[in-house]
Formats: structure tokens, sequence, C-alpha cells
């Protein structure tokens, strides 16, 4: 069996082609799609706590805290202590962080097009849609893993 045969490594390269296409896109902000998408996951659900962030995000508890390091550490993100549970840590967007979001707008919007430009118009819902349920339907009990924050 060849490699082309197998979805694994087609999934695996795309994967690491959208990455390069997010870094070329949005080289000037030098946030990650991973530090992106925690922030853009935490400005739309306050509040948050990291587990559940991890979790959202397909990723491991130990890789999310590190994201949240980097991002709190450039005052993006801010950690709170849960009013119910000081043992948790509550996230919300700093302005700065809400500012990066919206300034990055236009070059996020261009990544992803240039990821599926080589669809047709036609193409693109459908690809979206098998590639959502190919995700949801693995994602169930799957370990998070990241090499990349």
């Amino acid at each position: 069996m060849s490699l082309d045969a197998l979805p694994g490594h087609h999934i695996r390269r795309l994967q690491q082609m959208a990455v390069a296409v997010f870094l070329q896109e949005t080289q000037g902000f030098g946030i990650t799609p991973v530090q992106y998408g925690a922030l853009l996951t935490v400005q739309r659900q306050p509040g948050l706590d990291q587990r559940s962030l991890a979790n959202l995000m397909g990723l491991d508890t130990s890789t999310t805290a590190g994201v949240v390091d980097r991002l709190e550490a450039r005052g993006l993100l801010r950690r709170s202590a849960s009013p119910t549970d000081r043992r948790v840590k509550l996230l919300g967007i700093t302005e700065d962080g809400a500012a990066l979001l919206a300034d990055m707008q236009p070059q996020v919007a261009a990544a992803q097009a240039r990821m599926l430009a080589p669809l047709t118009d036609a193409e693109k819902p459908l690809f979206m849609d098998m590639l959502t349920r190919l995700v949801l339907a693995h994602h169930e009990g799957a370990p998070g893993a990241s090499d990349e924050v």
C-alpha cells in the first residue's frame, strides 16, 4: 500500500499546509493557529475554564496550559479564580487580545480562502461538511494532542 492510499497521510499533510498558510498570512502577529483558536474560543465563551478549552479545541490539558501561559504572558488572556472553586482558573480575553483578533481578521480570512482555493465554490461547503463529520465522529474519546503551540 502506498502513502497516497492512506487518508491519514493526506490529513497530516493538509494540516501541515494549513499551518504554513496561516503563518504566512498572519506572520506579523506572532500567533500560531492554536493560539488564535484559544483566543477566539475564549472571546466567544468568556469565563471558560482551561479544561473546557482543552476539550473544545481537542488539545491535552498540558498543551492548553502552555498556550494559555504564552497568551497570558503577552497580555492577551487573563486567568481568574472561579468564585465557586478557587482551584479552577477561568479565562477571559483582554482588550489587547480582542484588538489582536480584530486586527488579524482579514489575514485569517485570506488564509482560510487560500486553503480552500483549489476547490470550486460548490465543493467548499461539501468538503467542510465532510471534514466536520469526520472530526465529530472521531472526537469522542480521542486524546487531544498537539506539537504545535
